[in-house]
């Protein structure tokens, strides 16, 4: 089976000028994604265009996928979607620092959708930007529940740098 990521260069490299599409949905285990982050069952979105330069070759386009997690504050379950925006230059003799090598007169379009998408993922999301997380004291989910726990109360293991700091001149 032909592994849709992986672009036949020789026409592109041959003729400045030309485009070609990459268009597909592949499996996370294709690019080696195995993030327990990605939602499961989902595949990765990749609509690429690789357009042929005089210096090598353009690849730019879009990658999205779907993540799962849970809320850093209150820790709701979280579903999202990260798109991200790509553009990455391959050469066959590199000589720009910043791009990638052409080899076997084909580009392998999977470490650059494995990356982008491992760093496009969200350590800790949030369920939404003003969420109120769980009170430290009594537990609840302060979003669903108001409590009045006293949270200025000051941990007494610090007493001792406490006492330190008033002694400090201002």
């Amino acid at each position: 089976m032909k592994n849709p990521l992986v672009v036949n260069a020789l026409e592109l490299l041959r003729r400045p000028g030309s485009l070609k599409d990459v268009v597909c949905d592949v499996e996370p285990d294709l690019v080696g994604l195995q993030d327990d982050r990605l939602a499961p069952h989902s595949n990765v979105d990749v609509e690429l265009v690789c357009s042929s330069l005089s210096t090598g070759i353009v690849i730019e386009g879009s990658i999205s996928a779907r993540f799962h997690g849970e809320c850093r504050r209150c820790l709701a379950p979280v579903d999202g979607r990260i798109d991200a925006r790509v553009r990455e230059l391959y050469q066959e003799t590199v000589t720009d620092p910043d791009a990638f090598p052409i080899e076997n007169d084909q580009i392998d379009l999977r470490p650059l959708v494995r990356e982008t998408v491992l760093l496009e993922l969200p350590d800790a999301p949030l369920c939404s930007a003003d969420c109120r997380g769980l009170c430290p004291v009594c537990g609840l989910d302060r979003n669903a529940t108001p409590c009045s726990c006293r949270t200025d109360a000051r941990d007494p293991r610090w007493s001792a740098l406490d006492a330190l700091r008033e002694q400090l001149p201002e």
